[in-house]
C-alpha cells in the first residue's frame, strides 16, 4: 500500500483558493443545475474557460500545450469543481486519462495532434471498453481489428460508451490476436465522424439519452498512426489507464453536493441528535477516502501506478456514495418530491436516487475491484 502526505501544501490551498474564487464568480449559486459529480452537463464554453486558466491538462508539459502541474495540482482542481457541480462532461475523459495514455504510450505526432487541443478544452473523447458480452470481464471483448492495405479494419459493438454522441474521438478496446484472453488486445484511436460508425442513444433510468450510448463499428478504417502504443499492448495500457480513472475524487464526491444541500434546507434535522450523527459519520468517512486519494495522486507524481490501491478507492468511494443517498432518505423518511416545486435538495436527491444504482458499476463492478485490490496488495 502506498503511504505519502496528505496534507495539501500551501501552494496547493492557493490554488483551491483561486479555483473556489472562479466558480463562484463564474456560477454562482442558484444560477445553473448542478451536477452529480463526474455525471455533469456537458458545456464547451465553460471547458472553454477553465482551459485559458491553465485547469485542463494540467499535467501535460508545457511543450504539448499543458502546464506541467502535478497530479496533485489536477486533484486540487477537480474536486472543487465537482464539490460545486460545475459542468465538466464535455473535457472529462480527455482530461482525466486520455491526455495520460498519450503521453505514456502515444506517438510524437499523436502528441503534437492531440495534447494542445486537449488542453485548449476542444475535445470530447469517449472510452470503447465495455460490449454486449464483455462488461467487467474486458478480456472478453470481441470487437475486433484486422489489418488492411490502408490501415486496420474494425468490426464490433460497444455498449454504455458515456458522450458517444458527442465525441470527435473514440479510444477502443480490440482484439487483434488470437492468443491467451489478455493477450491479443489493442487499442485505436477512432475518429466519430468516420464511415462505418453508428451511434445509438440508451435511455438511462433517470429518463436522460445523452449519456451512454451504443455504438457498432462496421468495416471502420483505422490507419495505421492512430495505432496507440504496440499492436497486442492493450492490456497492459488499460492497466495503467484505470489508476486515473479509479482513484480521483470523481469516485467518492458524487453525492457531496447532497449534503450540503441538505444541511442549507434542513438545518434544524441536521442539527438533531440522529442528524448530527449522521453528519459526523459522513464528514469522517469523506475525510477518509478523500486522504486515500490524495495519497494515491501523490504516488502518480512520483511515478508509481498504484493500480491495486486505486482499485480499493473506487470500491469503496463508490458503495459509500450509494450509502449517502440511501442514509439521507431514510432520515428523511418520506416521499421524493418532484414538479416544478421541488428544492433544489429535492431535485438532486430525486436524480441521486435513479443514479446512484450506476455508481458501483461503471469504472469496474464492487466484484472486479476487489479482485484487483486483493490480488496488488496480497
Amino acid at each position: 500500500m502506498v503511504a505519502s502526505p496528505a496534507e495539501l501544501t500551501t501552494s496547493e490551498l492557493e490554488l483551491r483558493a483561486r479555483v473556489r474564487e472562479f466558480l463562484a464568480e463564474t456560477l454562482p449559486r442558484g444560477t445553473f443545475e448542478p451536477g452529480l459529480g463526474m455525471g455533469a452537463e456537458v458545456n464547451p464554453e465553460f471547458s472553454a474557460a477553465l482551459a485559458e486558466r491553465g485547469w485542463i491538462g494540467m499535467a501535460v508539459p508545457a511543450r504539448y500545450g499543458g502546464h506541467d502541474a502535478t497530479a496533485v495540482d489536477r486533484f486540487v482542481v477537480v474536486e472543487e469543481l465537482l464539490r460545486w457541480g460545475a459542468p465538466v462532461g464535455h473535457h472529462w475523459v480527455a482530461d482525466r486519462q486520455i491526455a495520460q495514455v498519450l503521453l505514456r504510450y502515444g506517438t510524437e505526432e499523436q502528441k503534437q495532434w492531440l495534447l494542445p487541443r486537449i488542453c485548449r478544452g476542444e475535445l470530447c473523447f469517449c472510452i470503447g471498453m465495455s460490449e454486449p458480452d464483455a462488461g467487467s470481464d474486458l478480456a472478453s471483448v470481441r470487437t475486433r481489428g484486422v489489418r488492411d492495405t490502408d490501415g486496420w479494419r474494425v468490426s464490433g459493438v460497444k455498449v454504455w460508451t458515456s458522450n458517444a454522441t458527442r465525441a470527435d474521438f473514440m479510444i477502443a478496446l480490440c482484439r487483434t490476436g488470437d492468443g491467451e484472453r489478455h493477450a491479443g488486445l489493442s487499442r485505436f484511436l477512432i475518429d466519430m465522424r468516420s464511415p462505418g460508425v453508428s451511434v445509438t442513444p440508451i435511455p438511462f433510468l433517470n429518463g436522460s439519452t445523452d449519456h451512454f450510448a451504443e455504438v457498432v463499428l462496421d468495416g471502420v478504417l483505422v490507419p495505421h498512426d492512430r495505432v496507440i502504443g504496440e499492436i497486442g499492448q492493450g492490456w497492459a495500457q488499460n492497466a495503467d489507464e484505470l489508476a486515473f480513472e479509479r482513484s480521483g475524487p470523481d469516485r467518492w464526491i458524487s453525492t457531496f453536493l447532497l449534503v450540503q444541500e441538505f444541511l442549507r434546507e434542513y438545518p434544524d434535522l441536521a442539527a438533531s441528535t440522529t442528524g448530527s450523527r449522521l453528519i459526523g459519520e459522513l464528514a469522517a468517512q469523506y475525510w477518509v477516502l478523500r486522504r486515500l486519494s490524495l495519497t494515491v495522486a501523490r504516488a502518480i507524481d512520483a511515478g508509481r501506478t498504484p493500480a491495486a490501491e486505486a482499485a480499493l478507492i473506487k470500491e469503496m468511494g463508490t458503495r459509500f456514495e450509494q450509502d449517502v443517498v440511501r442514509a439521507l432518505r431514510e432520515l428523511l423518511d418520506r416521499e421524493l418530491v418532484c414538479g416544478p416545486d421541488a428544492t433544489p435538495f429535492q431535485r438532486l436527491l430525486r436524480r441521486a436516487v435513479l443514479d446512484a444504482p450506476s455508481f458501483t458499476i461503471r469504472g469496474g463492478t464492487t466484484e472486479v475491484l476487489r479482485s484487483v485490490a486483493a490480488k496488488g496488495l496480497a
